[in-house]
């Protein structure tokens, strides 16, 4: 039975271009999220609280897309944005799916950006090109995707995380990325409104909340 397991998952990770070790972790993000329903959120989400406006513009970033190409996000106004440090060997690389299905799910009034990054434990070594094929193939991302950068505060963090961590620049808010896929929201004004911690589901109520508000 153990041997048909194995060869099952082998065969999986040959189909969907998975190492055995995503293919694993894939299997195990609902548990492993259900097992953060279990702490409270009050560590977990920082929110806005005052509407305080950021002395800096955030429609005055921009990042190099996966494809090369610059993202401007003079683009984005108007629209709510949530920015997202992703990598493809984490436990949390599941969140893909659930990020794909709020795009969908919020198409024209919701951006989501996602930030590949090997700041956590080498979690995402690959190449851009790989990074970009693991996606679509397996998750069907339709969302941007940024090239691989840093997000953690370190001297050659990229600008837009730069942003979202600095309250001399956002507004309020000086917490880096805690791990791989923590979230943050901007309102269609360029305004930071929230951050999620990793282990809050994008699909969470309070995510969609925060997006309906």
């Amino acid at each position: 039975m153990f041997l048909a397991i194995i060869f099952i998952m082998v065969l999986a990770v040959k189909q969907n271009n998975m190492t055995i070790r995503q293919s694993v972790l894939k299997a195990i993000y609902p548990a492993l999220m259900s097992v953060g329903k279990f702490f409270g959120t009050n560590d977990r989400i920082k929110t806005n609280t005052n509407n305080i406006k950021p002395p800096g513009s955030f429609y005055g970033l921009s990042a190099i897309a996966n494809n090369g190409e610059i993202f401007s996000f003079d683009s984005l106004e108007g629209k709510k944005v949530m920015l997202v440090n992703t990598a493809s060997d984490c436990g949390y690389t599941g969140q893909y799916d659930e990020l794909e299905k709020l795009y969908q799910q919020y198409k024209g009034k919701l951006v989501i950006i996602a930030f590949p990054a090997n700041d956590f434990k080498d979690q995402e070594a690959a190449s851009d090109d790989a990074i970009a094929t693991f996606c679509k193939l397996n998750y069907g991302i339709t969302f941007p995707l940024m090239k691989k950068s840093v997000v953690i505060k370190r001297f050659d963090q990229n600008s837009v995380f730069q942003w979202l961590s600095d309250k001399s620049k956002n507004g309020w808010n000086d917490k880096e990325p805690t791990w791989n896929f923590s979230k943050y929201l901007v309102d269609g004004h360029g305004k930071l409104v929230s951050y999620f911690d990793p282990s809050i589901s994008p699909l969470s109520k309070d995510v969609i909340d925060a997006i309906n508000r």
